[in-house]
């Protein structure tokens, strides 16, 4: 077991030397390529919520992460069909795995463009060869199929970093870090997300279904490995929408669920309809449906007058009312919070994305006006009592 390995630079190429090192030996191994400062902070961060995500449910999980924080996470429940078009994965045979990872990656496909992908169980030639299509900078894994491993050498000419975690390996309880030469020490975060974070439910809707239970579990989870400030809305066991690192809560929530938004209105029939180029690469079709779900009118202009190069046909606008009449159909959305919310704007917010069900850590002087809120609308709240700032 290797004690120590350079990297390429730091956070930024002028950063050098740069290494990564432990005292008792690093706990995984370069299968391939070069890896970097931040692609090793995206690694060991997304791993420890997969791991725990895959604790939490039993089933493979995946995560697709950037800038140290996830873009999207997901178990490996079969996609249905709306979700697997949305995902550029209609008519694919998926793995359990796969699934998993294409769901994480779906969550915010964007943000996702040069992903750094973590994987809970062994990487099969499905999620491969469905990499294989994806712009990723990189995974980490437990273990590889020997056909899998063939198919992510070759990605990026040869350079696609591999991964390998030994899924034996236990942090130890105390964490360091340097920040201008003053070194800080705590005790590693290992505090466990279980069932028994929603029993406390204070308001007057007090039923949260297993569903909506194994949602919240996840959103936490999730949020446990997001920079903070964060807020995750989840639904069908994925994470839909992630907020992070915004100095207001409430710029966390609308955030969350603009992104939450996007994901569902990907699936509405005027989005799944789009006369795509049969050439068009998939990120330039992300693009375009960003640009057709969210652009204000300069760009959507910007769209239609560049249609050819995209569509076989000038694309129907989706109209703002057209957009909110599908929206208002959405319900039962899981939200996750990684510390109290101190207003009820942020439930009101939350309350136009679909939101049903809260988890967040209470402790505000204006709970009462939280919960308040909550029962405006019958939204089911629990109050975890655990916070989850991860910085």
């Amino acid at each position: 077991m290797m004690n120590e390995l350079a990297l390429k630079y730091g956070c930024n190429p002028n950063q050098t030397p740069a290494r990564v090192y432990a005292e008792g030996g690093l706990p995984f191994t370069v299968l391939n390529g070069r890896p970097g400062y931040i692609n090793l902070l995206d690694a060991l961060n997304s791993w420890q919520l997969v791991r725990e995500l895959r604790e939490m449910s039993g089933l493979p999980a995946a995560a697709s992460f950037k800038h140290v924080s996830p873009a999207g996470a997901a178990l490996g429940l079969p996609l249905p069909e709306t979700l697997a078009r949305a995902c550029h994965a209609e008519g694919l045979s998926l793995s359990p795995v796969a699934a998993a990872y294409v769901r994480a990656r779906g969550a915010d496909r964007m943000s996702s463009y040069g992903d750094f992908a973590a994987i809970s169980d062994i990487c099969d030639e499905s999620l491969a060869e469905f990499l294989r299509g994806e712009v990723s900078d990189g995974i980490i894994a437990p273990g590889y199929t020997d056909g899998a491993l063939e198919i992510l050498k070759s990605k990026r000419k040869g350079s696609y970093l591999v991964l390998q975690m030994d899924a034996d390996y236990v942090p130890p309880a105390l964490e360091h870090k340097d920040v201008c030469g003053v070194t800080f020490e705590q005790q590693r975060n290992d505090v466990h997300i279980t069932e028994r974070c929603l029993t406390d439910i204070p308001t007057a809707c007090k039923d949260i279904p297993e569903h909506a239970r194994r949602d919240l579990l996840l959103a936490l989870i999730t949020l446990k490995y997001t920079q903070s400030n964060s807020v995750c809305y989840a639904s069908g066991g994925q994470a839909i929408g992630v907020g992070a690192g915004q100095q207001s809560r409430v710029h966390c929530t609308r955030l969350a669920g603009s992104k939450a938004d996007t994901w569902h209105l990907r699936q509405s029939p005027q989005v799944l309809s789009l006369p795509f180029r049969a050439d068009v690469r998939r990120p330039d079709r992300d693009n375009a449906i960003d640009v057709y779900i969210t652009g204000d009118a300069e760009d959507y202009a910007q769209l239609a007058a560049d249609w050819q190069r995209l569509f076989t046909a000038k694309p129907v606008p989706f109209t703002a009312e057209e957009k909110r009449a599908y929206l208002r159909t959405i319900s039962g959305v899981s939200l996750g919070s990684d510390a109290f919310f101190p207003f009820g704007d942020n439930i009101e917010r939350a309350h136009r994305s679909g939101v049903s069900y809260i988890a967040q850590s209470g402790g505000s002087i204006r709970d009462d006006n939280v919960i308040e809120t909550c029962d405006k609308y019958g939204i089911a709240m629990a109050m975890t009592h655990i916070r989850l700032f991860h910085h």
